[in-house]
């Protein structure tokens, strides 16, 4: 005679977490691309809303703050809304302003909406992560984050390409339409499979002093980084002002999170030293994810003459190849020492940036497929690995703030990465194209003869001397600087390999290497 037993609720999470996965990594996918889909659109709205470049950079810098404020503030959130309710609210929050920011009329409804679709999405990762870390097994755990890695990965790559098509197929609205079936699908799966936990306390008090704080802190230096390369940073009394405010803010949150007891960040989750060195990995693969993904389509639309289209498809194989990486890892990472998997995606995402690191004005598509498939599989090796060894410690009760600080940090690393990047390439150009110019001169026969050269082709055309001589000094002026922007992307991307090679002494601080079924958090 058979015994039946009622399924316990932990029970019938396992066994639909497959699709828990599926339509959590839908809700982040989301989030991600948004973030860079609007980029190749600009232009068009500019057009479109009698805009100028200053104005317009808001539909971009208003998204990232808003987001990026709420991040941190994610498991504050689920701890007073209940997990489920305020993920779903968020992608209900994000899916509306998708659409109004479509049919916006103006570019100030455009940037309110923007704001607005902010808030909603910066919820989105880390809630996802924190539910798909709670629906699989322990010793399953790789898997499901392999299925939210595949969304914040291959996102960022697919988000321009995407753009690019609907832009020029159709019309940059489309660009925000195009989320109204993706929320509608995530929201009526997370409604019929997500649960809450019955065992998570919920948080009874509002810390008002912490989210004030944390809004001025992080809203402050996103903007300093957002900012600081146009103004030409600290010469500027803006971006001096910015970063003391976000220094005094931060200093003052800190103090203010430790002392009280339902802090709206809990930064005492940082004293647990696996965590704490996964977070400060986390920024590196920030800097190493965005830093890449930023630089690459500006030297491809901007020294090789490529758009939006060509670039994101010349992108995509790598983003394959994360995908598929992610995938294989999700698996072996209830078998294998996690801190392997993360040393050898290192040396794979190194060896593409030196592969990148040998670019030259004549390179073309071929010679880019490696180096990214390399990236791609190196990043996709240590993501799912990383995300599992920081949290694998944390008790469940936190485990909502500590997703939300860990995506804070992969997010700062981004933004601070995409502004170091954006002034070293200038700087950089500036040194190579000083360097070049000054062996081109009258003592130099060579420069002489091709000066000569052009000069001749020139009046050839029917120009008179003098201008076709001014003609050539602005040709030959023009190929130095392209010469010197190869140059100086090729730094770039060294140094973004040496980066990441340089915080692999931070494994040491792990102390367990895989989770287990049987794994312990203290």
């Amino acid at each position: 005679m058979s015994v039946h037993r009622d399924e316990t609720p932990q029970e019938r999470v396992y066994r639909h977490r497959y699709i828990i996965a599926a339509a959590v990594s839908l809700a982040s996918m989301m989030q991600v691309i948004d973030t860079s889909i609007v980029n190749v659109a600009i232009p068009h709205m500019m057009g479109n809303l009698g805009a100028t470049v200053e104005e317009i950079s808001w539909v971009s810098t208003g998204y990232i703050i808003a987001a990026a404020i709420i991040i941190p503030l994610t498991g504050w959130f689920s701890g007073f809304f209940g997990r489920k309710r305020y993920l779903l609210g968020s992608i209900i929050l994000f899916t509306v302003a998708s659409f109004l920011c479509g049919a916006s009329g103006s570019l100030t409804e455009l940037v309110v909406w923007r704001i607005v679709q902010g808030v909603g999405g910066g919820a989105l990762i880390a809630t996802s992560q924190a539910i798909l870390w709670e629906s699989f097994p322990r010793e399953e755990v790789g898997t499901g984050m392999a299925f939210f890695g595949m969304g914040v990965m291959v996102g960022p790559t697919l988000g321009p390409t995407l753009g690019g098509w609907l832009t020029d197929n159709y019309s940059w609205p489309w660009i925000f339409f195009i989320n109204i079936p993706v929320g509608a699908l995530a929201v009526a799966m997370i409604g019929a499979y997500v649960h809450d936990n019955p065992e998570h306390q919920r948080t009874r008090r509002i810390d008002g002093v912490g989210i004030g704080l944390l809004a001025v802190a992080v809203g402050s230096v996103q903007l300093m980084l957002e900012r600081g390369e146009r103004l030409d940073w600290f010469d500027s009394s803006l971006v001096l002002g910015l970063a003391a405010v976000s220094l005094v803010s931060a200093v003052l949150l800190v103090v203010h999170e430790l002392r009280v007891h339902e802090p709206a960040v809990n930064l005492r989750l940082l004293a647990q030293p696996q965590f704490s060195a996964g977070s400060l990995m986390g920024i590196v693969l920030g800097a190493g994810l965005f830093g890449s993904v930023f630089i690459l389509p500006i030297f491809l639309q901007g020294m090789l003459r490529m758009t939006a289209w060509q670039t994101g498809l010349i992108i995509l194989p790598g983003a394959i190849a994360s995908a598929i990486s992610m995938g294989v890892v999700g698996r072996l990472s209830a078998t294998v020492d996690n801190r392997l998997l993360i040393m050898i995606g290192s040396a794979m995402f190194g060896l593409g940036m030196w592969q990148l690191s040998t670019i030259t004005a004549l390179t073309g598509t071929r010679d880019l497929f490696w180096p990214l498939i390399w990236r791609g599989f190196g990043l996709g090796l240590i993501f799912v690995p990383l995300t599992n060894l920081t949290l694998l410690q944390i008790e469940p009760r936190d485990l909502a703030q500590a997703t939300g600080l860990n995506n804070f940090f992969r997010q700062l690393g981004g933004s601070f990465s995409i502004a170091a990047m954006a002034s070293l390439l200038t700087r950089f150009v500036g040194q190579e194209h000083d360097i070049l110019a000054s062996s081109v001169s009258v003592y130099s026969p060579v420069a002489q003869s091709r000066l000569a050269a052009i000069t001749s082709g020139m009046m050839a055309r029917g120009m008179d001397a003098t201008s076709a001589k001014a003609a050539a000094l602005r040709a030959l002026d023009g190929r130095i600087m392209l010469q010197a922007n190869v140059l100086a992307f090729e730094k770039i991307y060294l140094l973004s390999g040496a980066l990441l090679l340089a915080s692999l002494p931070l494994l040491f601080l792990f102390k367990q290497g895989r989770p287990t079924p049987k794994a312990t958090r203290r």
